[in-house]
Formats: structure tokens, C-alpha cells, sequence
């Protein structure tokens, strides 16, 4: 995990927008299975040293939709203008329909960072709106900006208010689950008090890796919550201890059996990730694509 703090909270933190009018939210009836999404996160380095080559590389590869890793701190797209990031995905045949943020309470070198939903969020709900973003994601809680049940509590009254500020722009907010929101506090999950939000105003991005391995099957959410569930993380779990993170199909997550689940869910859009490869990320994805192709899709 800390990997992926390290990236959410450094410089040169990253996001993403796509060239779709956020009108066409209320017209989405089902997941379209021509999407396969990739999480940028994944080739987050790539990314950084060259998003146009990146990008033209995946849409060789057979993705056509992503989804940005982050906005926050450089309120830039890849450290272009909405206009410039959604020419770029029209130019190589992408969608980039959702993208990751913030909360935002916890600073960054002294200062609140930027972007979040805490702070200028006005401004990030403009930018994505303005690039065609249709689902904006609180991606991660630091460990500071967790704690206990009645902070999450809190949590949740910011979401509504980041929801609501979302919706005027018609764009859904979405929260991205990891394993410790699954850790029970004096008998209760704090996934729970996030699930006890307004469906209207807080969906759910559902990691289907850290659910898993915080010990809940996917398919008991989607009939408790169905249709909360509008976007998913296709991420596998290797079946050797310490069950790390792995190429989809080759692990132990019976991912066939989820898809099955998908309208129960209110699926849209899901994206590959895998926050560490064992060699070449690019490598990785296409050995994820081509296991969806064949099963999944």
C-alpha cells in the first residue's frame, strides 16, 4: 500500500478526462462489453515520462477504455488541459470515462493538496466535466484520514456534499475501496457506514482483489447493495501466500462467476489494475486483455 500512497501524494500527481458529454450518465443501460478499461496506475511511470506514447501503445494493445490514476496537486490531465488530454484519447480511439481524486485531509509538505474534494473541488468537478469525466472516484484514505468509526462518519457527510456537487455537473461520485475499510470497529465495518450513504449521490468502485482478500464475496455485496457497484477493479490474487496482486486468470478470484453478477451490480465501466508486475506492466496487461477477451467478454 504504501506504493500506491507514495504515488497518490507526490508530485506530479496525475489524472484524467474523456471526450463524452456527461448527459449521456443517465442514458447508460448495462455495461457495454466492447469496453476494456485499463487503471493508469498500472503504467503509472510510463505514463509520467510520456502519456502519448503510453496511451498509443495501449490502444495498440486492444484497450479502449482507461480510467486516470489522480488530479490531485497538479490540476492538470497528465499535465495537459481537459481540451488537450480528450483530443489526445479521441486521437488514439479511447474513452477515459472515470477518473481518481482525493478526500484531501491529509497534507501534503504542510499544506492541503489541491483538487480534492476538501479543497478547490469546484474546480475539479469544472475540469472533469469540461474533459467528459462521468465518474469521479475518492481513490484511497491515508492512513491519517481514516480512523474510527465516528470519522467515518464524517467521511460520509463529505461525500454527500462531494456527490452533490458532482450530480449539478452530471457526473457520479463513486467511492474505491482497499482491505481496511473491511477491518470491524466495535462490531461494525466502516464499509458499511460508506454504504449507508445516498445511492444517488455515493456509488461504489469495488476492487474485487481487496474485498476478496479482506475476506467478503463480491457477489453478498452486489445482492445486499444492488446496482450500487457501477464500476469494478478486474485485479487477480495470486493463489500463494502472501496472495499478492497478479495477471487476471491466473489466480484465484473465479472472475467468470462475478461477471455473471453484473447487471445485479449496475456495472459500467471496469478496469484492469495490477499495482505490481513482475516485469514489464505493459506485459502484464496484455496477458489481463487477452484472459478477458477469451472469458469474460
Amino acid at each position: 500500500m504504501n506504493s500506491r500512497r507514495n504515488f497518490l501524494t507526490s508530485a506530479a500527481l496525475l489524472s484524467a478526462g474523456l471526450l463524452v458529454s456527461p448527459s449521456l450518465l443517465a442514458r447508460d443501460k448495462g455495461y457495454n462489453k466492447k469496453y476494456i478499461g485499463l487503471q493508469l496506475y498500472t503504467v503509472r511511470d510510463a505514463m509520467a515520462k510520456d502519456p502519448a506514447g503510453t496511451l498509443a501503445q495501449l490502444a495498440k494493445m486492444g484497450y479502449n477504455s482507461l480510467e486516470g490514476a489522480t488530479y490531485t496537486g497538479t490540476q492538470k490531465f497528465y499535465g495537459m488541459s481537459p481540451k488537450e488530454f480528450a483530443a489526445l484519447l479521441k486521437q488514439n480511439g479511447l474513452i477515459m470515462p472515470s477518473s481518481h481524486y482525493r478526500l484531501g485531509e491529509e497534507q501534503m509538505n504542510g499544506a492541503p493538496a489541491m483538487g480534492t474534494m476538501l479543497h478547490e473541488w469546484d474546480r475539479a468537478v469544472d475540469d472533469a466535466a469540461a474533459a467528459g469525466v462521468k465518474y469521479m472516484v475518492c481513490a484511497y484514505l491515508s492512513e491519517a484520514e481514516r480512523g474510527n468509526l465516528d470519522h467515518y462518519k464524517t467521511i460520509a457527510d463529505q461525500l454527500h456534499k462531494a456527490g452533490e456537487r458532482c450530480q449539478k455537473a452530471g457526473i457520479q461520485l463513486c467511492y474505491h475501496n482497499h482491505d481496511f475499510e473491511f477491518v470491524p470497529q466495535n462490531g461494525k465495518l466502516p464499509y458499511d457506514l460508506l454504504l449507508a450513504t445516498d445511492p444517488k449521490l455515493v456509488k461504489m468502485e469495488l476492487d474485487l482483489y481487496w474485498a476478496t482478500k479482506a475476506g467478503h464475496d463480491p457477489l453478498t455485496l452486489f445482492k445486499q447493495h444492488p446496482g450500487r457497484f457501477p464500476l469494478w477493479h478486474v485485479k487477480d490474487m495470486d493463489k500463494a501466500a502472501p496472495h499478492s496482486f497478479t495477471e487476471v486468470g491466473n489466480g484465484s478470484i473465479d472472475f467468470k462467476k462475478i461477471f455473471a453478477h453484473a447487471n445485479e451490480a449496475g456495472l459500467q465501466y471496469f478496469f484492469v489494475e495490477q499495482d505490481i508486475t513482475p516485469g514489464s506492466p505493459f506485459d502484464s496487461a496484455a496477458k489481463s486483455l487477452a484472459y478477458i477477451k477469451k472469458n469474460l467478454v
